[in-house]
């Protein structure tokens, strides 16, 4: 009997040590050189898994890692995904985030006024993410996305958008589609009673060509004023951001006479009305500036140099403000 006892002791004794070792080993944080990011593979075993965070650096015993893992219950449970790990995380830190899926998030952001082939681009370049937009333009975008029979152009809300590994980049311009139609849905709910556009489309022309002319919110609303009144009174918008992007890869960052002269349906020097469609991808204050355009009577304006515009009533005061802030470059 007493023989039996003092086995079962030395056996409490072995794994309450083995125990107290291993909720040592789990919670003791191991210190990386740099953060690491590793990629788990749906459907690869939780061995391999831990040779590589051993390989790596953040663990420092695949075996004991898995030994942990089965205490847990855990062996099966990770899930497949974009991992980053920085110093002084504990194993069971490293368990807990593998099992939740606390996976790396990336993001990728619409700047306002870019056009679509920035966009597509960007989507391209961006890492992790699924590019499934291979015979997609500008064009066929919204057709091929199952969204609208429209040009493309303008119709992506600019924002952060985030996405983890192995999101499509399809996914992206979906949200972002969605969120362009609230924010217009929006704007043309509050837009003003004597608004010169027709229909939220109109608004998103006029908003992008105000996007392209100003970042200066407060000069957006009078911008937006100038080209309300000349479509009233049936004057050219002639603004030069429509041309430019109607010339496309021809621009060659300098806006000639020849340029303003040549025909097409985007420039407005040459047609009367709107262009199209959207030059750019509009914000929320350039959107708002289409709605509600500033009151008052100027009928030009130009740009001072500084990121703000000079506005002027009568042709004559425009050419002087044009003499003094392009011309000559005064300040």
């Amino acid at each position: 009997m007493r023989r039996t006892i003092a086995v079962l002791a030395s056996v409490f004794i072995v794994v309450f040590g083995v125990w107290q070792f291993m909720e040592n080993w789990a919670g003791r944080p191991f210190t990386l050189d740099s953060p690491v990011t590793i990629i788990i593979e749906r459907g690869e075993s939780f061995s391999t898994i831990g040779l590589r965070l051993t390989a790596d650096g953040i663990v420092d015993s695949a075996r004991l890692l898995k030994a942990r893992a089965r205490m847990r219950g855990l062996t099966g449970s990770v899930r497949a995904g974009e991992y980053r790990f920085e110093s002084n995380l504990s194993p069971d830190r490293v368990l807990d985030r593998l099992v939740s899926g606390d996976v790396l998030v990336h993001s990728v952001q619409i700047i306002e006024g870019e056009t679509f082939s920035v966009t597509r681009h960007k989507l391209l370049e961006a890492p992790g993410l699924m590019f499934d937009l291979d015979n997609v333009t500008v064009v066929n975008v919204l057709a091929m996305l199952g969204l609208a029979d429209a040009h493309g152009e303008g119709q992506f809300f600019p924002d952060t958008y985030h996405y983890v590994r192995g999101d499509q980049a399809s996914e992206i311009l979906v949200r972002a589609w969605e969120r362009m139609r609230l924010q217009l849905k929006t704007a043309w709910e509050n837009r003003a009673a004597d608004l010169a556009l027709a229909s939220p489309y109109e608004v998103l022309i006029m908003a992008s060509i105000i996007e392209k002319e100003s970042g200066l919110e407060k000069d957006r609303r009078e911008i937006g004023g100038v080209f309300s009144r000349r479509l009233k009174q049936g004057m050219r918008l002639q603004t030069d951001p429509s041309v430019i992007y109607g010339l496309g890869d021809a621009f060659d960052g300098n806006l000639t006479r020849a340029d303003l002269k040549k025909d097409g349906p985007y420039n407005t020097y040459a047609r009367h009305g709107l262009p199209p469609t959207p030059i750019g991808a509009p914000g929320r204050t350039a959107l708002n500036a289409a709605v509600r355009p500033g009151t008052g009577t100027a009928l030009y304006f130009v740009a001072r140099g500084d990121g703000s515009s000079q506005f002027s009533d009568t042709l004559d005061e425009h050419l002087n403000a044009v003499r003094r802030y392009q011309l000559r470059g005064d300040q």
